[in-house]
């Protein structure tokens, strides 16, 4: 094994338990709250993608925190690197705490835009109010984690995210089927367990802030800096939840069964996507320690290698993902339907992996390299692409297995986005500051 790849694994592997664990809370919701009924998991479903929503468009409080960091650590500015980093988590305190009180009050508005059943809409609002009220921390946890991608640390946020998981299992346990708390058990249980682990990983962070002398109190200027470089990735992201967005809104359409077999689907393939994306967390750390120590041609050579890492891991993700449906399917719902209707997406979802297994690689390295404004303008340009093949799908009654294909396709024009700009030499900005 090369250098590279042992310093690869060396951040992928934590990072890798660190990212599955949030899937992980999701699936043990879905299998948790799948069994209470249909109209439930359909529920957890469209409240699950707007909280999704609200928290992966501040994303860029970990990624571009990451990015920032990793450049100055490359530097041998390590106060520096620290003192970024409590600006974001200031930002990250201050966005929580705006968008939970937009979504407490806006539940029913948003949960009402996807037109579902009564009975849906009203688990869903339930869940939705009290998952908002533990938007703060997954903000904060958010940002702390990106300060220690940042230094080269995936093993501490791994350690923190295995422990929040177990917490979450219990707790929702407890909460829905011992006190009967139905949905609403599911998104306390949550929000607790996300909150704990927001406070564990600030801590660590604002220790390691004051043993090396970085400033704690607010730094309006530094703020407002970490908030303007976040506008493209917050653009880059906003594009990719607004295309996951209309796939839960085709689905919907669809009919219930649909719309809880593609919540279950969907929530495979983000725990596959962020495993995936274990990769491109290393990419991040090590594209911003490379480049803010000026290393061109390292970087280069890392990021084909991790290319190759993410197609390989892409397609052992999709074998894996066809060849256990039918041992893990049982776990979500006993309806027969939405089972039949889940196998089938699934092996579409299976054969698109590879191609996502490259694709969050790529949007790693240049996260990592601060390429941010080409991030977000090769977002739009796949969302473009992607929103009429999403609605032929109405259109043209194709069904819920069509709106997989389409989603693919989304996948693929990101890629060829991506991969063109990879070839190029644009993105490669050294220095400590992009």
């Amino acid at each position: 094994m090369s250098s590279q790849d042992r310093e690869i694994l060396r951040l992928a592997v934590p990072a890798f338990f660190a990212l599955v664990s949030e899937p992980l809370m999701l699936l043990a919701d879905s299998a948790i709250v799948g069994h209470l009924g249909t109209p439930q998991l359909a529920a957890l479903g469209i409240a699950g993608t707007i909280l999704q929503t609200l928290v992966g468009i501040c994303v860029f409080l970990a990624y571009g925190t990451t990015s920032a960091v990793a450049r100055r650590i490359g530097a041998g500015d390590h106060r520096g690197a620290l003192a970024q980093g409590i600006d974001g988590l200031w930002l990250a305190l201050l966005l929580g705490v705006v968008l939970a009180v937009a979504g407490v009050l806006l539940a029913p508005a948003a949960i009402g835009a996807f037109d579902p059943s009564p009975d849906v809409a009203d688990h869903a609002v339930v869940y939705l109010r009290i998952s908002c009220l533990g938007i703060p921390s997954m903000l904060l946890l958010l940002a702390a984690t990106g300060v220690l991608r940042g230094l080269q640390d995936t093993k501490t946020p791994m350690i923190v995210a295995i422990s929040a998981n177990l917490v979450n299992i219990v707790l929702n346990l407890v909460l829905v089927y011992g006190l009967g708390l139905d949905i609403a058990g599911s998104a306390l249980g949550t929000a607790l367990a996300q909150t704990a682990a927001g406070v564990a990983l600030v801590v660590v962070v604002v220790r390691g802030a004051r043993r090396d002398g970085a400033k704690l109190r607010p730094d309006r200027p530094g703020i407002l800096a970490s908030a303007q470089a976040g506008v493209p990735l917050v653009v880059r992201t906003l594009t990719l939840r607004v295309a996951i967005i209309l796939a839960t809104f085709v689905a919907t359409s669809l009919g219930t069964t649909s719309v809880a077999a593609h919540q279950v689907a969907f929530t495979l393939w983000s725990f596959l996507a962020l495993a995936l994306d274990a990769i491109a967390i290393a990419a991040q750390a090590l594209t911003g320690r490379a480049l803010g120590a000026g290393d061109v041609e390292g970087t280069r050579a890392i990021t084909r290698r991790m290319m190759w890492w993410g197609l390989w891991s892409g397609v052992g993700g999709g074998l894996a993902l066809w060849g256990l449906h039918t041992f893990y399917v049982p776990w979500f719902t006993a309806d027969p339907e939405v089972r039949h209707t889940l196998a089938a997406v699934l092996l579409v979802a299976a054969l698109w992996q590879p191609v996502n297994g490259v694709v969050f690689v790529l949007d790693g390295v240049l996260i990592g390299a601060g390429d941010g404004p080409y991030l977000a303008v090769a977002g739009v340009v796949a969302l473009v692409l992607y929103v009429p093949l999403a609605l032929s799908v109405i259109w043209f009654d194709g069904g819920i297995v069509a709106l997989w294909w389409a989603f693919g396709g989304f996948m693929l024009f990101r890629l060829l986005t991506l991969l063109t700009r990879e070839r190029r030499d644009a993105w490669m900005v050294t220095g400590a500051v992009r």
